[in-house]
């Protein structure tokens, strides 16, 4: 049968990236800390040479369904090595995004429950080499400074969404992995935040909260402080989805080690 695609293409203009966005796959997430099954949102993109036509879009599922199916962020380089072999391209974006869940602890009555938090791995590869990035974002609890120090008691609080990217190469693909991040934004805020709290425990977080009020300055600094101590390269954005204003307070940074 002839395959059209592969015919050559005459106006010489090479394509940044075309590919595959949306296609929802179970996958098996396995980093050798923490194993789940879920429905991953991937996508796959080459970039595409001026002399084709088209690329193989085809080939790009048989990726994700030989390649992919058991997640290990460790190996992918490996895998888009063979990926840009099988799509005979100059370059290769594979992004995979799913929730993955850890076991969070009450403080007072050591009640388990499970939180959730949203994970992005994204892997490209070139002729100049391989770069693998790790996103994931977690809730805190934030506590306003300027707040507790005008209030005769109390201090206004809130839910805050932190986002951390970790960037690898292809020798140490996987510098954090995602539980060490979760660990590391849970830890940065006024307190942590539990799906199952008693009242013992809300006592326990609301006082840790007062007692250790943060900016949303703040909060992104702490987190690059420690990324910059393990000489990672990242980026930071935290939002306030602020309890007393009409607005969120945001802040961001990237740092390039």
């Amino acid at each position: 049968m002839h395959d059209i695609q592969n015919e050559p293409d005459y106006r010489g203009i090479a394509i940044d990236e075309v590919g595959i966005s949306g296609l929802r796959y179970p996958v098996t997430f396995d980093d050798g800390h923490t194993r789940q099954h879920g429905i991953a949102d991937i996508s796959v993109t080459v970039g595409l040479q001026a002399n084709r036509r088209g690329t193989h879009m085809s080939r790009m599922i048989a990726l994700v369904h030989e390649e992919v199916a058991t997640l290990a962020p460790q190996e992918l380089p490996i895998v888009l090595k063979r990926g840009l072999t099988l799509l005979d391209a100059p370059r290769l974006t594979l992004t995979l995004a799913l929730p993955l869940a850890t076991t969070v602890t009450a403080p007072a009555s050591q009640r388990q429950s499970w939180q959730t938090h949203d994970v992005t791995i994204t892997g490209s590869i070139a002729a100049d080499g391989c770069t693998i990035t790790t996103t994931v974002t977690a809730d805190v609890t934030s506590l306003c400074p300027c707040s507790k120090a005008i209030s005769d008691y109390g201090a206004h609080n809130q839910r805050s969404e932190i986002t951390l990217t970790i960037s690898g190469t292809t020798d140490a693909p996987y510098p954090l992995a995602v539980h060490e991040v979760v660990d590391l934004l849970r830890s940065a805020g006024s307190a942590p935040v539990f799906p199952l709290v008693k009242r013992p425990d809300e006592r326990v977080v609301t006082m840790q909260a007062y007692e250790h009020p943060v900016f949303v300055e703040d909060i992104i600094r702490d987190v690059s402080l420690v990324c910059r101590k393990k000489g990672l390269s990242h980026a930071i954005r935290a939002k306030n989805l602020e309890s007393i204003h009409s607005h969120d307070a945001i802040a961001s940074l990237t740092y390039t080690n």
